[in-house]
This record gives structure tokens, sequence and C-alpha cells, in this order.
């Protein structure tokens, strides 16, 4: 687990995102987009003195800040111990990604009916700064567009409920990918999401569910959630020998 918080540098973003509102706003801002930029590993240690001291407030905003992340699942709260980045388990993982299919099925149903010529063409150019992103290296900046994308398509939709849980499992996402990803690290999500936008665009329903189901597919396929894997339980580890010890013995064993 690391356990000192690394500088939230800051990344180059349009003017329509450009953070604004209380200092609490301002602060979950950048500690929302390090979490979906990967920049905060799983379990990392959340300091209220550190983020006062980068940010420039007192600790109630920090705390403010802190709690409506907690609220969202991305952050861990722990009495007396500090907050830390959210490390979900296997189960939650999947369980979020249950969560995230039935969500992103509605929300791409609703968008197919509701999305305007305007936030399509604000969505393709999501996109292409999306693309941008990955071509010149940034890989951090790619992954919060990419995630951004999701969240701009459930304001498409015109549903608000969807909205708020979308972005609370957009950002989990961000953490379950950057604590289980296995296997190649490339991304070729603008290319689904241009496929996407074709298929709302044309208002066929059908085909863009496919696509975001199979591009959901595709995320999936890139963790590695086998419960067999690693562990941290040492008898757990090491059980084979424990039930070697156990069986009768065929004799005094021979000295090394």
């Amino acid at each position: 687990m690391n356990e000192q918080l690394q500088p939230l540098k800051k990344q180059p973003r349009t003017a329509k995102s450009t953070r604004s509102g209380t200092q609490d706003d301002v602060v979950y801002a950048h500690i929302f987009d390090a979490i979906l930029e990967q920049r905060l590993a799983p379990g990392t240690k959340l300091s209220e003195e550190a983020l006062g001291e980068i940010f420039g407030v007192s600790r109630t905003i920090i705390r403010r800040a802190l709690s409506r992340l907690a609220h969202e699942g991305v952050v861990l709260l722990r009495p007396n111990r500090g907050a830390v980045v959210a490390s979900p388990s296997v189960e939650e993982a999947r369980q979020i990604f249950y969560a995230r299919r039935l969500v992103e099925r509605a929300i791409t149903e609703l968008a197919v009916e509701h999305a305007t010529a305007e936030q399509l063409q604000e969505l393709r150019q999501m996109v292409l700064e999306e693309q941008a992103c990955f071509s010149r290296g940034d890989r951090g900046a790619g992954i919060r567009l990419s995630g951004e994308f999701h969240l701009k398509l459930a304001e498409a939709a015109k549903n608000a409920p969807l909205v708020s849980f979308q972005r609370s499992l957009v950002s989990q996402t961000s953490l379950i990918i950057a604590q289980y990803e296995s296997g190649s690290r490339s991304h070729c999500s603008f290319d689904e999401h241009n496929r996407l936008i074709d298929a709302i665009e044309s208002r066929d329903a059908e085909r863009a569910v496919m696509l975001m189901m199979h591009h959901m597919d595709h995320i999936d396929d890139k963790l590695n959630l086998d419960e067999g894997g690693a562990s941290d339980d040492l008898h757990a580890v090491f059980s084979h020998l424990l039930q070697t010890k156990k069986k009768p013995g065929r004799g005094t064993p021979r000295s090394a």
C-alpha cells in the first residue's frame, strides 16, 4: 500500500471543464481527477495535513471534499486512522461492474432517444482529445477523458439520478482497473466510442446497446478477477505444505 500522497499535478482541460465553485468543490474535483487518471493508487493514504498544504485550505475544507468522495465509494474514511483511496475487493469489483453494465445500458437507450446534435458533437470532440492524449503518451489524461466521455453520455440521457450514479461508478471502475488490470495496457476505447456515437446519431438503440456492452466486455477482459490468484494469507499460500505435514509419516524422515 502506498502510504505517501503524491503531488496532484494539474492537467490541461477544456474551457467547459474548468474547475469552479467552493473551495471544497475545487479540492474534490482535483482528487476525483487524480483517481480517474489513476495517479492515486488504491490504498493511498490521504493525509488531511498534506492535502491542506497542497491546496492551501483548512482541514475542514479537506474533510468536506473527502466526505463527498467517500459517499461516491472511491475514498474510505477510517475512524482515528484517516482517509485512504478505496481498494475494492474482487467481489466488490464484480458487483461494481455488474451495476455499471446495467447503468450503461439504460444511459445508452436514453441517449439514443434524447441526445442532441450539439451533445453528439461534444462527444466526438472528447474522443478526438482522448485519442490525441494516448497518441502523445499522456495515458493519465486519456483515461480521464475516457471516463468523462461516459459522464457526458449520461448527461445526454437526461436523467439526473443516472448521472450521479454513473459518476460514482466511473471513478470506482478506474480504481478497479488500476488495481486489477493485467496484460496489455493499450487502449482502443476511442474507436469504440466513435462507433457508439455513430449508432446513437442514427437512433439505432439495438446497435448502440450492443456496442456499449462490447465496450464493457473489452474493459472486463483486461481485468484479473480470478479469486484463485495471489493472496496475502500466508496460511492459504502455504496450505499445501501444512497439509503435507499433517499426513501420517512413512518412517523416520532422513536428514538433509
